[in-house]
């Protein structure tokens, strides 16, 4: 995903900077990850069920690694690694550190088991909490904001990857019991067709701004020109993705971009992923981490877990656009737009999947659920902004070595943390990637 630097928007400055209250932040993120593993049993923790995924097991002992490898052997005098093995065992990427596993082997690691990273987490936190019991160098308390938001990160990866393999375990158990909120199944009929938002033509600033927290590729703020638009006032709904399914959308070649196509009809796509119907019935499920529900009980909410080749499709069958990253960054920072808690990851909202809301009174014209409910899918290639660059050293291999061949999504999902949501943040996928909570809202030109 990205890398810190020194700068925000108003929701990401949750994380202060002051030894105290950063020791206090870290141990709830640090208990977020452990409490989301909780539903789950040693078994669950090694299933790896998709190339883009991993571990939960693995998650919690690389997130570990992190602030060991950059904080504790850097910072912390006479600190003692927990494991010499665990430097390359549980490194991602970072070739500047050491050479590591290949991602696919990552669900192989039946050793360490989970007790011994437990122990490895305890280790770290107690050498965490011997470097900033007194005055840390602000570099370390840089990184150690960076580790914070890097665990929400890897909390939202885990709850994805659980998803997925969940679904995958032909039993389909789920991650909690129970049903989705009652009151969003009758909102159908009251949602209503889409309300567009116009927005001027205009120079606009983009990028992080403010004081707090933000990832090295919202940076530089910069000038953009915009054309009009409109923007429109909420993401697509699961029924309106069935009338594209309906209307022979995965069958229409004259759709698709080439190598969309060619990933329908090679992974023989008809629906969303989880969508699912028996050979000859005409009801669809969605598989949700509440289990697999009728989908008529979720027509209302956000159609999600589509790729940028869905989404890219979806928009042309309606006659309109995906908007560009900035058209997307500047009507959600001219509406003054906030990520709301009930809507923003389960430990914080307990919704388990994105859902629908209506507009209120008077509102109907104005944007809503931009932040905190799906990823949205928009027209813009990953790349650096006009005078970006990566820091140097091995952190620079967070975020830099990625501007290849991956699409721009924006505003959050149900598994995003609210301190982790922000208008200028920026995450990408390749565009065949539809394991993530990711959606899609339209905009259209003048």
């Amino acid at each position: 995903m990205a890398l810190v630097t020194s700068g925000s928007a108003s929701s990401a400055a949750a994380f202060a900077s002051r030894p105290a209250q950063l020791l206090a932040q870290l141990c709830t993120v640090r208990q977020q990850s452990l409490a989301l593993c909780e539903p789950l049993t040693p078994e669950d923790m090694m299933v790896q069920s998709c190339p883009e995924a991993s571990p939960a097991k693995w998650h919690l002992a690389h997130t570990s690694w992190f602030f060991e490898t950059f904080l504790l052997r850097e910072f912390l005098p006479g600190y003692k690694p927990f494991h010499p093995d665990f430097l390359w065992l549980f490194n991602s990427y970072y070739n500047a550190v050491s050479a590591q596993p290949q991602k696919k082997l990552r669900a192989s690691f039946s050793r360490p088991g989970i007790a011994s990273i437990l122990e490895y987490r305890a280790h770290v936190d107690a050498g965490l909490q011997a470097l900033f019991s007194s005055d840390a160098p602000e570099e370390a308390q840089r990184r150690l904001v960076l580790g914070l938001h890097h665990e929400q990160q890897h909390g939202e990866l885990m709850l994805t990857d659980i998803k997925n393999a969940f679904w995958s375990n032909p039993l389909r158990p789920a991650y909690r019991d129970g049903a989705l909120p009652e009151a969003h199944r009758s909102i159908l009929r009251q949602l209503g067709s889409q309300n567009w938002v116009p927005f001027a033509e205009g120079l606009r600033a983009i990028g992080h701004t403010g004081d707090g927290f933000c990832f090295d590729n919202e940076e530089p703020r910069h000038r953009v020109w915009l054309d009009a638009f409109d923007l429109a006032s909420r993401p697509v709904s699961s029924a309106e993705y069935l009338q594209f399914m309906e209307d022979g959308g995965y069958t229409r070649s004259e759709l698709w971009l080439s190598e969309g196509w060619d990933t329908v009809q090679r992974e023989q796509w008809e629906a969303p992923l989880y969508w699912h119907r028996e050979s000859g019935e005409a009801e669809w499920t969605v598989f949700t981490l509440r289990g697999e529900q009728p989908l008529r009980n979720l027509l209302a909410a956000p159609v999600c877990h589509i790729s940028y080749f869905e989404a890219n499709a979806f928009a042309r069958w309606a006659g309109m656009q995906l908007p560009t990253e900035a058209e997307w960054e500047v009507a959600a920072a001219e509406s003054h737009l906030a990520a709301t808690p009930e809507k923003s990851l389960l430990l914080e909202g307990d919704s388990l999947h994105p859902l629908a809301s209506l507009p209120e009174d008077g509102s109907e014209g104005a944007l809503r659920e931009m932040l905190g409910n799906v990823w949205e899918w928009t027209g813009s290639a990953y790349l650096g902004y006009p005078g970006y660059a990566a820091l140097p050293g091995a952190l620079g291999e967070y975020n830099g070595k990625f501007m290849s061949n991956q699409m721009v999504l924006r505003g959050g999902s149900v598994a995003t943390p609210l301190s982790h949501i922000r208008a200028s943040y920026r995450n990408f996928f390749p565009p065949h990637t539809r394991w993530q909570f990711s959606g899609v809202r339209l905009a259209r030109h003048q």
